[in-house]
């Protein structure tokens, strides 16, 4: 069992940053892929980033050159940190864990978002 808690969201102008934090409990913090999803107001959640065991990144197409995930193994932490924020980026994150680079098993309360323009 994983369980995944978030923090670091809130409210931000169209341009700002913001860092999201994920803290996963358990011993084998290492052995999991980790993600990043949103979900927008009416909308189904989509994929965000995800960063694998041994440091391998994906980023969907919108965030790439503006998001970064990295992960800490000793502090048991995923990070995205997120730049040139836009009002489409809107939404409540969530952190997952996988113990694949495709499947997540995991899944943490989220962590709200809000761009104004």
């Amino acid at each position: 069992q994983v369980q995944l808690v978030e923090s670091g969201g809130g409210l931000v102008q169209a341009g700002g940053s913001l860092r999201l934090s994920c803290a996963a409990s358990g011993r084998t913090f290492n052995r999991y892929a980790m993600g990043w999803f949103r979900q927008a107001p009416g909308k189904e959640r989509e994929f965000v980033a995800k960063i694998r065991w041994d440091g391998n990144t994906v980023y969907t197409d919108s965030v790439k050159g503006r998001f970064a995930i990295s992960r800490d193994n000793v502090k048991n932490t995923v990070y995205l940190q997120m730049s040139s924020l836009k009002p489409e980026d809107t939404g409540v994150y969530y952190c997952a864990a996988g113990t694949t680079f495709h499947v997540y098993n995991y899944w943490g309360q989220g962590t709200q978002v809000t761009v104004s323009s």
